[in-house]
This record gives structure tokens, C-alpha cells and sequence, in this order.
């Protein structure tokens, strides 16, 4: 198996060479998310890197995304970051009734990849691995309908399943009130298979328990269950790390 994996290695940095581009730089642990999410399958995996590459230099050209550069939507304070859970993955929770769709689809697409860039670094132990994942919560509790957005909702999956393959470990959603499960029906519809088995939502006594015990009390925070205080993104340190990159 691992003789097979190694040789799928091989195939996918030759492809990606092939294709004018290169893998020179990036971990195996990171080259393995993208034929992971493609199957194995080292040609359909060297397309997605390649992909994904010319679009991190375009959105992303500096490296990061500075708060600078997304002021309005960091100022309604509705991403919170809360460290690690249980099994070691960084906890990012969305509260939608803070959140308007926005009017400046640039800012809201890069502030898709601050919050998710921001969310993995929180994991890096001096340097990036390349295999860290996150959980999500989408708390929908008091929305209302000038707070839904599925064109917001459809971007932020499509960039994960795209150019963060592999990264979402799993996505809770709670609090969904019944007007709200047409419009989830219809962003379920753009989420491959892979994501979809990886979105949890919570309807009951027993899920949520099974939920805060996954989670872990100690950092999910005391409306959900938890011990801990909510702390805004913007409020969250991440240590600078060696390698000074978010793949």
C-alpha cells in the first residue's frame, strides 16, 4: 500500500511538471489532501494543484489576507476562533445572525480565505504540516431572512472543496429553523459527496451531547454547551510560523 501510495506520489509531481507548473516547496502531506480529494487518482489531482496554485498567486499574492482588507466584514464580529478540539483541530464558529450577504463580493471572497488561512494556521505547531483540518459551526440561531444568504454559503463550500481540499474535518450546523431548510437543500445541491457526509446537523437532546463531547467543553464556548468565552477572529493571536505559508 505504501509502495502504491509513494509510486501515485511520483505519478502526480510528474503530471504537475508536465502541466508548467511545480511541487517544489510543498510537503507530501500537503500534495496527499489533492489526491485524496481526487481519488488517488494522480492526473485529476495534478489538474486540481495546478488549479489551485494559479489561483492562491491571483487571490492571494502577498501570501495572506490582512484584516486591512476586510474591514466591513470583520466588523460585524461573526467569525469567532476557539483552538483546538479533542482531536486537535482548530474550532471556527460562524454566527449567522450577524451576517449580511455582502454588497462587495471581492471582499467577502477574501474574506472567505482570511478566515479559513487564519483557522488552519491556529493548528501549525512552529511550522505547517500540511494535513491539518478544521471544524466549522454554522449557528443559525435568531436569524431572520434578511441574514440568509445562499450565494454566500455556496462560495465559502465551494472554496473549501476546492482550494482547501481536505481541510474541513466536519461542519455542525445548528439551530436551523424550518424556513432555512429550503435554502440548505438548495447549497446542498453544490456540495460534492465527500463534503456532504462531513455536514453534522444537530436536531436533538442526544446530538448535541454527542456533539459537545466531540467538540470538547473546554474550548467550545458556554452558549453551545461548552466552558469557554467566544473570541472574535480578530482578537485571536496566531503565532507566525517558520515557513511563513497557508497551503
Amino acid at each position: 500500500m505504501a509502495e502504491e501510495t509513494d509510486s501515485t506520489l511520483i505519478q502526480f509531481k510528474n503530471t504537475v511538471t508536465k502541466l508548467g507548473s511545480s511541487t517544489q516547496g510543498y510537503g507530501d502531506a500537503t500534495l496527499m489532501r489533492f489526491l485524496i480529494a481526487r481519488s488517488m487518482d494522480s492526473d485529476k489531482a495534478a489538474k486540481m494543484f495546478v488549479q489551485w496554485r494559479k489561483w492562491r498567486e491571483t487571490m492571494v499574492p502577498n501570501g495572506f489576507i490582512s484584516d486591512s482588507e476586510v474591514p466591513d466584514e470583520l466588523e460585524t464580529r461573526k467569525i469567532f476562533l476557539q483552538g483546538l478540539s479533542q482531536d486537535k483541530y482548530p474550532l471556527m464558529i460562524v454566527q449567522a445572525c450577524r451576517h449580511f450577504p455582502s454588497k462587495d463580493q471581492n471582499q467577502f471572497k477574501k474574506f472567505i480565505v482570511h478566515l479559513l488561512d487564519k483557522t488552519i494556521a491556529s493548528a501549525f505547531k512552529g511550522r505547517e504540516v500540511g494535513n491539518e483540518k478544521l471544524i466549522g459551526i454554522l449557528d443559525l440561531q435568531n436569524i431572520s431572512y434578511k441574514n440568509v444568504d445562499a450565494r454566500g454559503l455556496i462560495t465559502g463550500f465551494q472554496f473549501l472543496q476546492s482550494y482547501y481540499p481536505e481541510r474541513l474535518a466536519k461542519c455542525y450546523i445548528l439551530h436551523m429553523p424550518w424556513f432555512f431548510v429550503s435554502v440548505w437543500r438548495l447549497v446542498s445541491g453544490f456540495l460534492d459527496k465527500a463534503t456532504q457526509e462531513k455536514i453534522v446537523i444537530i436536531s436533538n437532546e442526544d446530538e448535541r451531547k454527542e456533539f459537545i463531547k466531540e467538540v470538547g467543553e473546554e474550548i467550545l464556548p458556554e452558549e453551545y454547551g461548552g466552558k469557554a468565552k467566544l473570541v472574535a477572529i480578530q482578537d485571536f493571536e496566531v503565532i507566525p510560523q517558520e515557513n511563513g505559508r497557508t497551503n
